[in-house]
């Protein structure tokens, strides 16, 4: 499905925070070059379109996530790979997530209310709760509950991390009712393309998804919300078919990666990727990471994590790996949400003793389905799961579930980066030159205009989750 790239109401807010006077925010969300009411058609697939350009854009991504799991690397500019930020260097996931994605699927609800259409609803409900959960992942507490009602809430609080998942979670449970095959079409949708039995597997994958992300805090939670799954019936995404993703189009409307490559030449694979793909002999090897340009005996290098400008740019950049050409096309899908995590997460269900399903068969199946989103062809695959270093652990569930799911989560950073927070695998070694003191970053830091324009809802955040740093643990990650 094409794009409609057409102006979107309060897609193009410059507010950058919920702060300023009731009067004043009402005047900038007035768009003066778009329609009082706008089409929900038009809402939806712009916040399809501004949530994955940020999920796999520069600054949530490229420039941080990915060199946080040692996906990616940097040979030239390498302040971020060594943990150096400012506090507006990792602030657009949190502008872009509240002032194009939250808002526009607040108003796509309205809007389903007046017109209806409870399908309208569901689906809004569903992205709404995957920005609220990318929001929470990497800030921990964040504004959410008076987040809906901008207009009386200016200043919001910040809600939990905790609570956050709960009404995550109770949200997703509503979107499943309010989302019906039987019920009206839908327009504007380039993830499903109006296909409502998929999108209702969509909510059920992040109802998935966090209640692993619970799970080693509030079990109890996690395992009521399985058995809510269970009682209701509801499927879960069965192929690669069915992966949630927004496959792209040519320039302008590329691939964020795509579109980097076109014009910047200073990223490169991280070491740590490389080198563990080539001793699992993996297929996939190839598929993620490009050959040198020059020819070297190993054909694909990657730089360590972290160096300073000097040693990393000793390495030659035509003597080191780009990512592979799959991520390079301009048409290259921005992935959501997987079969394969799918499969990982029911082998984690099942490792602990939390369904009848077998574990074992399942980390398998999940293999399988990664290799088969990348087109490897069935011996290889055969071959790659027979082999022993990638066999399931029983005894240590989060080692190879978390080794192979972090294989599997390429190129999605934020997921990435809060899988291994919450397994602790693979075992990564900070930065060469990192300004941490040895320690690897957990979290985003909040936005610099947060202590101006929210500060006393900031302060009682940090207060309550701890300092405003990139080691500090959130609620979730309990090592």
């Amino acid at each position: 499905m094409k794009f409609k790239y057409i102006p979107i109401l309060f897609s193009t807010i410059l507010v950058l925070s919920f702060s300023s006077c009731k009067d004043e925010l009402a005047d900038l969300n007035k768009n003066p070059n778009s329609a009082e009411t706008p089409q929900p058609d038009y809402l939806l697939t712009g916040a399809i379109k501004s949530t994955a350009d940020t999920y796999w854009g520069v600054t949530n991504n490229m420039n941080s996530s990915l060199l946080f799991v040692q996906h990616w690397s940097k040979i030239q500019y390498t302040d971020p790979d060594r943990y150096i930020f400012t506090n507006n260097d990792l602030q657009e996931l949190w502008v872009s997530g509240y002032t194009k994605g939250v808002t526009n699927l607040n108003k796509l609800v309205s809007l389903a209310d007046e017109q209806g259409n409870t399908n309208y609803r569901g689906v809004a409900k569903v992205l709404r709760s995957w920005v609220f959960l990318l929001l929470t992942d990497a800030y921990g507490d964040i504004p959410y509950s008076q987040s809906v009602q901008i207009n009386a809430f200016v200043n919001p609080v910040y809600d939990a991390q905790k609570d956050v998942y709960y009404g995550l979670l109770a949200d997703l449970k509503s979107a499943q009712t309010d989302l019906n095959v039987a019920g009206k079409p839908i327009l504007g949708d380039i993830v499903y393309n109006g296909k409502i039995e998929l999108w209702k597997k969509f909510a059920n994958a992040l109802r998935l998804r966090i209640a692993l992300r619970i799970a080693d805090k509030e079990p109890e939670k996690s395992k009521s919300v399985l058995a809510e799954l269970s009682t209701e019936g509801g499927s879960l995404i069965t192929s690669n078919l069915e992966n949630a993703q927004l496959t792209y189009s040519t320039s302008p409307n590329q691939n964020p990666i795509s579109n980097l490559f076109d014009t910047r030449d200073d990223y490169r694979m991280s070491k740590t990727i490389v080198d563990k793909l080539r001793s699992l002999n993996d297929p996939r090897l190839p598929i993620f990471v490009s050959p040198t340009k020059d020819v070297t005996t190993e054909t694909y290098i990657g730089i360590p994590n972290g160096l300073l400008t000097g040693d990393a740019s000793n390495y030659g950049l035509s003597k080191t790996s780009k990512p592979g050409t799959y991520f390079l096309a301009p048409t290259a899908p921005a992935v959501i949400i997987s079969y394969a995590e799918v499969l990982f997460d029911r082998a984690e269900v099942a490792a602990r003793g939390w369904s009848n399903e077998d574990a074992v068969v399942l980390y398998k199946q999940a293999i399988e389905a990664s290799l088969q989103q990348y087109g490897v062809g069935a011996a290889a695959i055969a071959t790659y799961t027979q082999s022993a270093a990638v066999q399931y652990e029983s005894a240590n569930f989060r080692k190879s579930i978390g080794n192979q799911k972090w294989i599997a989560l390429f190129g999605q950073g934020l997921e990435a980066f809060a899988e291994w927070r919450r397994l602790d695998y693979p075992e990564l070694v900070p930065a060469v030159a990192g300004v941490l003191g040895g320690k690897l970053p957990l979290r985003f830091i909040y936005p610099g205009q947060e202590q101006s324009l929210n500060g006393k809802n900031y302060q009682e955040a940090v207060a309550r989750q701890g300092a405003d740093l990139l080691t500090t643990r959130l609620w979730f990650d309990l090592k």
